[in-house]
């Protein structure tokens, strides 16, 4: 799904046979002006997003940006200003207000993340766990926060997880099979691999052929040991039971990703307002 059919379909979704609302109270051609007002603290995501559904519904729209994506942002600040017709104001509104509240809360959080690692190499990564049909968008604002997307879907990223091992039969079978099927197909996607335990890290080193070794809910203790095993061979990444509260110490190991869902599943929407003004 592209920007603007995810902006399409979700203005019909709300917009349906008509905004009766706004057709019955607001003559056709009335001019008006709105502030997007800041109600908490944070980082700001989704500004753009917001230009594109103004500009969707009228292109003449005038939108003068106050904050971009990324800015820090104040209870009581503006994010922006943009004048249209009041009935483009008023459809645009619930769908500008859900995204940038979404957005900016991941955002947030994810700049708590980035922040409290910010003395050591490891990045943050997000997950596929995300919203249906927004994901383009919560991957986005990962990155307005300061972490990085990880694969985007099924389609650009081999990761061979618990569930793919016990099917296929083991780690080395996995590799292997994994592998023949890249090369057959003319492929050229990187290999990620979960293991639960060091042997699975040693098995994984005695067969090699993959991007990265992910390290899934081991003890930072394990992970360092695991790291000295992988000796810079291959990428590493840490997962599992990973918060805000004991990032510093799997940081500390020297691991270089370390992958979140909660970054996105577990971010609060931040209150935002659009404020409107006859012209």
């Amino acid at each position: 799904m592209t920007r603007t059919e995810f902006i399409k379909d979700a203005l019909a979704e709300d917009i349906g046979r008509g905004d009766f609302s706004t057709l019955a109270s607001i003559p056709k051609g009335t001019q008006g002006r709105a502030l997007l007002k800041i109600k908490e603290n944070g980082i700001i995501a989704g500004v753009a997003l917001a230009q594109d559904i103004f500009h969707f519904l009228e292109p003449e729209a005038k939108f003068e940006l106050l904050k971009k994506d990324g800015d820090k942002m104040t209870k009581g600040e503006m994010a922006f200003e943009v004048t249209a017709s009041v009935h483009t104001i008023l459809q645009a509104e619930r769908l500008v207000l859900n995204c940038m509240q979404r957005m900016s809360g991941i955002a947030t959080l994810t700049h708590q993340y980035v922040d409290r690692i910010k003395g050591y190499k490891t990045k943050i990564l997000d997950t596929r766990k995300t919203t249906p049909l927004f994901r383009m968008f919560e991957k986005e604002a990962v990155k307005i926060g300061g972490g990085v997307n990880h694969r985007m879907g099924l389609y650009d990223m081999i990761m061979l997880k618990d569930n793919h091992i016990d099917f296929c039969g083991g780690i080395r079978n996995a590799i292997f099979q994994t592998n023949d099927y890249l090369r057959s197909n003319n492929l050229k996607l990187d290999i990620v691999i979960e293991t639960r335990s060091l042997q699975d890290v040693r098995e994984v080193l005695s067969v090699g052929d993959v991007t990265r070794i992910m390290l899934d809910n081991f003890k930072p203790s394990d992970i360092e040991t695991a790291l000295s095993l992988i000796n810079g061979r291959f990428q590493t990444e840490a997962s599992g039971g990973i918060t805000l509260s004991n990032i510093v110490d799997y940081a500390r190991t020297g691991v270089d990703f370390i992958s979140s869902g909660a970054i996105i599943h577990h971010a609060v929407s931040l209150d935002l307002s659009l404020k409107a003004q006859i012209v």
